[in-house]
């Protein structure tokens, strides 16, 4: 459990750091384009999903009518986490080339050294994290597609099953999205990520249960990527020591 909350006390620790000199200009070019990304798919969502839920969510009659309010509030729940962690996945590939130096500019506060793979240009940068984000995203869909098959069965057997199954897996994505920045400006892969950050999994679902909530809350919604970033790389400084010449 000290793992856990210890994971997300990071979270709130990289809300310290975002002002912090040194840091604090690497923080707006993300925090724009959440703000835009969030305020896009929010604006695309909202003219579907309540015909959706409407349309698949099964009504009872009766005595029984009071489950409809229940079923009603858990699909807008449902909803409101995909939709939270999709736009942040499409904002993460945006600003992906502006997350890493960001990382970089928290640990040389930290640690007053620079992490080696910050001195990329601009364009290799651009290319290293956008073919990271891809990478991820594979990811993220070969587990996200055989959960929606286990939901859609579950959800008509123990509904609050559901939520709780796709909290853990956006709090273990979560995880691995913001670790990776800070750890590829070491070299390593995605695959080597998700090796280093399971090594402490329960202090990085923590950690990624903080993301998950803050993206939750409106408006603070917004800033939950730099935060994350900085909480994230405040994190692997102190729990996950690397060589600098690993790669």
């Amino acid at each position: 459990m000290s793992s856990t909350t210890g994971g997300f006390g990071y979270f709130l620790k990289g809300l310290s750091l975002m002002t912090k000199p040194g840091v604090k200009r690497f923080v707006i070019i993300p925090l724009i384009i959440n703000i835009l990304s969030f305020l896009l798919l929010i604006v695309i969502a909202g003219s579907y999903v309540s015909n959706l839920i409407n349309e698949y969510v099964p009504e009872f009659d009766g005595w029984l009518s009071f489950i409809n309010i229940f079923l009603e509030i858990l699909s807008y729940i449902l909803v409101s986490v995909v939709i939270f962690y999709t736009s942040s996945l499409i904002a993460n590939v945006i600003s992906s080339p502006f997350n890493g130096p960001l990382a970089a500019a928290v640990e040389k506060h930290l640690t007053k050294t620079t992490p080696p793979g910050s001195d990329r240009a601009i364009m290799a940068e651009m290319g290293f994290t956008i073919v990271n984000e891809l990478k991820k995203w594979l990811y993220y869909f070969m587990w996200a597609i055989p959960l929606a098959i286990i939901s859609l069965i579950l959800f008509f057997i123990f509904a609050p099953l559901v939520g709780v199954i796709w909290f853990i897996f956006g709090a273990w994505m979560f995880s691995l999205e913001y670790s990776d920045y800070p750890m590829s400006n070491y070299g390593l892969s995605f695959k080597q990520v998700r090796a280093e950050v399971a090594k402490k999994r329960m202090m990085s679902l923590g950690f990624g249960s903080a993301v998950t909530i803050g993206t939750m809350i409106p408006l603070f919604n917004f800033m939950v990527m730099p935060i994350a970033v900085a909480g994230a790389t405040a994190m692997r400084v102190e729990q996950y020591p690397l060589q600098l010449e690993q790669k």
